[in-house]
């Protein structure tokens, strides 16, 4: 009898209807921005994940593959594929590490600033409308709710083990 109360909750979502459910509208608003920055950074020739590599070798230049993997949230493989995308764009440089032969430290060419720059200005503009939706009170709170829901999601993402 428990285990069938149990399944009938979970079904019906604990009475929360589906639509109302704050994990979807999560979603589907990451869904709507993941849209619009891929059409805009399509135009530049550009992946969300090599304009997020640009824009941290912008901040920081000379990092290695794994640095910019741990930045970017992606693994140390795609990293690899992903910068040697930028590189024959003549987008990014990788130089030998002075410290360690075997690794490459990448930075921005200027070609690659040029495209960083360009992109960045389209893609600014949905962060200034976002900004502009909201009156500065409910910004602000929304920035701290949506930090807070982030900290909950990444505490309830099982580890690997």
């Amino acid at each position: 009898m428990e285990e069938s109360m149990v399944a009938t909750a979970a079904n019906q979502g604990a009475g929360i209807p589906a639509e109302d459910h704050l994990c979807g509208r999560i979603r589907r608003a990451e869904q709507a921005l993941m849209g619009h920055h891929e059409a805009v950074l399509r135009g530049h020739g550009l992946t969300m994940t090599q304009y997020t590599v640009m824009l941290v070798l912008a901040a920081e230049a000379d990092l290695s593959g794994a640095q910019l993997a741990r930045a970017c949230g992606v693994t140390q493989q795609t990293m690899a594929t992903v910068l040697t995308g930028l590189h024959k764009k003549d987008l990014i440089a990788r130089t030998p590490s002075p410290a360690h032969a075997k690794v490459l430290l990448t930075s921005l060419t200027d070609r690659g600033r040029t495209v960083l720059d360009r992109a960045y200005q389209e893609v600014i503009v949905l962060e200034r409308a976002l900004a502009e939706a909201f009156r500065p009170g409910e910004y602000a709170a929304l920035c701290a709710l949506l930090e807070r829901a982030t900290t909950v999601l990444a505490e309830q993402t099982p580890r690997r083990r």
